[in-house]
């Protein structure tokens, strides 16, 4: 499989199935746009997408309940499903089924830490140098259960590190706790978060301002940038 040349570049939004990803609805709402939204597993039944990733074989749906609730939904949406569905085997029942270019990708990144379907996806997007990543319902720990965890947030986490390292910008919604979103931003570097005047990092796309909390103002206003907001519901028309 060749590289796709128009994702150089593009804009990506990545839609999963944590609680996160209502901040894509609300996205939507607002009128951000993306390039290309891709969607993971059940949530293409949900999202309009142009890509879909599904990287567990097609018949761990139809022929098991293995995957729990998303069963039924992917049973009836699979052989419908007229996006490029990403997986790891080709099933006549999936007739928009792709194969996921594993061995492209490992070859090109020099790397093969790819244990669940959402890294498998964030390396695509890396592979094909698209410029910035919006990431939803992809949020592996909750605060209001602690005793919780999906696996894969490290490999997650990994693979947003070497987007970052390589100038692709990643945002994630402030209702996950991935890369520690739901943090306050006063909490979120040790040490230095338990000083009388703590410091403060904020994203100055492709650069950051570090500066102590006394500062942040003044620094954000000098270079033009204003502290990252949690998405609201748009509110009502006022005719």
């Amino acid at each position: 499989m060749l590289k796709i040349q128009s994702l150089e570049g593009a804009h990506i939004a990545i839609v999963a199935l944590g609680n996160s990803q209502v901040d894509f609805a609300i996205g939507k709402e607002n009128s951000v746009e993306w390039d290309e939204v891709w969607t993971i597993n059940s949530a293409a039944a949900v999202y309009k997408s142009n890509r879909m990733f599904m990287l567990d074989p097609a018949s761990r749906f139809f022929d098991s309940d293995d995957a729990g609730s998303q069963t039924e939904v992917m049973k009836r949406f699979l052989p419908e499903c007229d996006i490029p569905c990403y997986t790891s085997d080709l099933d006549p029942r999936v007739p928009s089924a792709v194969l996921y270019p594993v061995k492209q990708i490992v070859k090109d990144t020099k790397c093969a830490y790819l244990n669940n379907t959402i890294p498998m996806t964030i390396a695509f997007a890396y592979w094909h140098k698209v410029a910035r990543i919006d990431l939803f319902g992809i949020d592996y720990t909750y605060k209001h259960s602690l005793h919780f965890a999906e696996a894969g947030r490290a490999c997650t986490e990994f693979w947003l590190a070497k987007c970052m390292e390589a100038q692709i910008q990643i945002g994630v919604s402030h209702r996950s706790t991935l890369l520690d979103h739901s943090v306050p931003i006063q909490e979120r570097i040790y040490g230095f978060h338990r000083l009388k005047d703590p410091i403060l990092a904020v994203p100055n796309e492709p650069e950051w301002i570090v500066c102590e909390q006394s500062k942040i103002e003044e620094e954000m206003e000098r270079a033009g940038v204003q502290m990252p907001e949690e998405m609201r519901s748009p509110e009502p028309y006022r005719g």
